[in-house]
């Protein structure tokens, strides 16, 4: 979620296997009365800002976020538009799914409750006939308003939903195994169609190190033959597989139980977190039940700063740099089609392979990776519009899958490793871009918050 006040102006080029797309987040400045709104109100001209002084009856204050008020821009949705809420048009282009665009409508002070609430509606379409649509919304349970102005967010617990379809045209399967190779490559069309619904809550009080979370989720995949010229479509390859997958419905269930003493689940500067993810498939009309089930830990340690002096004790997201570790073992049990195994490959594991380059009946991962600030309170665009970061980040990812948990030992080895940079416009909201090197090929992924 973005901070409120300012509008982001983010332009990005991403290259690709064979495609060039640009995705562009543009926004334009709105006048406001300085009387009435001022974007400067609780923080410093160089971005620094001191977090108040909160209510005593607040549990683990140092886990409630803080926006002040010259990031909540006053009015209705008209009055706010492109300050709170905004127009992102998407353009792409790839060589299999042809020229494309859409756009991203976003409100991040959603119905205008001061930010307690987040929606977003996502819309592609392409020449070729890849499309996607999709809605976001989530809903902080935990949120207070304070008497000089600002407000605080346990960013902890909140309930959240989504809804999408979508029609990808160019998924790839590689087969099951450490051991496959680029030669192995097959592609098919997915269409998606899945709705979801759930919440998250540190207990027993808010803030605490105990976190549960609850998802319900349906999902309905429909698989045809592959676009790709130069390879052969999955279905050839491998035709019991995608005759399993194809048309079935899915009805999943999340469940994750985690102690996590992290100063902050989005950006942490310190902690460790170890959790249990149990996700099972309830009902599933392609064959028996099934799920998979994921036991993670992390840990995040502050540094010596290189090109900063660091914060201070009174700072709402302080400069601090970091070394950060984790990590992950995923197994699989019952009936699950090939593209719900689990896999490895993409924005947030081997970042130096393809999305779901390995796959099997379990996988193992783990990354090391060092964050450091080279702008430690960013840089404004205009009075409104603010960077509160720019970082850059080493990474090292390794790990492997196989036809079950015993068997990871055995299997190949598998390693990436690369650099990123990360711009954040509050401790809630950062992008990150990675390029990763592989004994294969380099990839470069944009996405949405760190990769663990």
């Amino acid at each position: 979620m973005l901070s409120g006040g300012w509008k982001p102006a983010v332009a990005v080029a991403c290259l690709g296997r064979g495609a060039l797309s640009l995705v562009v987040c543009c926004a334009a400045l709105v006048a406001q009365d300085p009387e009435v709104y001022d974007p400067w109100e609780g923080m410093d001209e160089n971005g620094r800002i001191e977090r108040p002084d909160l209510p005593s009856d607040i549990a683990n204050p140092s886990r409630w976020r803080y926006t002040p008020p010259g990031r909540i821009a006053p009015g209705g949705v008209f009055d706010r538009f492109l300050i709170s809420n905004f127009i992102s048009p998407i353009v792409f282009r790839e060589k299999d799914v042809g020229t494309g665009g859409g756009f991203a409508l976003t409100d991040i002070d959603f119905r205008n409750q001061n930010y307690r609430e987040f929606a977003n509606l996502l819309v592609t379409y392409s020449t070729e006939g890849q499309q996607a649509y999709r809605i976001n919304w989530r809903r902080w349970l935990r949120h207070r308003e304070l008497e000089n102005g600002g407000i605080i967010r346990e960013e902890r617990t909140s309930l959240f939903g989504m809804l999408e379809y979508s029609k990808t045209l160019t998924r790839r399967f590689y087969g099951f195994g450490s051991r496959t190779t680029p030669a192995d490559e097959t592609s098919y069309t997915e269409e998606l169609t899945q709705v979801g619904f759930g919440g998250r809550v540190s207990i027993p009080d808010p803030g605490d190190d105990f976190v549960t979370r609850v998802m319900l989720r349906f999902q309905h995949h429909g698989l045809s033959r592959g676009r790709l010229s130069n390879v052969p479509s999955t279905d050839q390859v491998y035709p019991t597989e995608f005759a399993f997958g194809d048309g079935d419905d899915q009805l999943w269930l999340d469940l994750e139980l985690a102690f996590d003493s992290r100063d902050s689940l989005h950006q942490p500067y310190r902690g460790v977190r170890v959790g249990c993810v149990a996700q099972t498939v309830a009902v599933q009309s392609a064959g028996d039940p099934g799920g998979l089930v994921t036991v993670d830990a992390r840990s995040i340690w502050p540094v010596p700063a290189l090109f900063h002096e660091g914060g201070d004790g009174r700072e709402e997201n302080p400069p601090t740099d970091v070394l950060a570790v984790g990590g992950f073992v995923t197994g699989s049990h019952g009936d699950l089609p090939f593209y719900s195994q689990p896999s490895l490959g993409g924005s947030h594991t081997l970042r130096g392979y393809i999305q779901n380059r390995f796959t099997d009946s379990a996988a193992a991962h783990a990354s090391v990776e060092y964050r450091l600030g080279l702008i430690p309170r960013g840089f404004s665009i205009t009075n409104s519009i603010r960077v509160e970061r720019l970082n850059l980040g080493f990474f090292y990812d390794f790990g492997t899958v196989a036809d079950d948990v015993g068997s990871l030992t055995d299997a190949k080895f598998l390693d990436s490793y690369g650099f990123g940079l990360r711009f954040s416009f509050s401790r809630e909201a950062s992008f990150r871009l990675d390029y990763g090197i592989s004994s294969e090929d380099s990839n470069l992924t944009i996405a949405y918050g760190n990769s663990f």
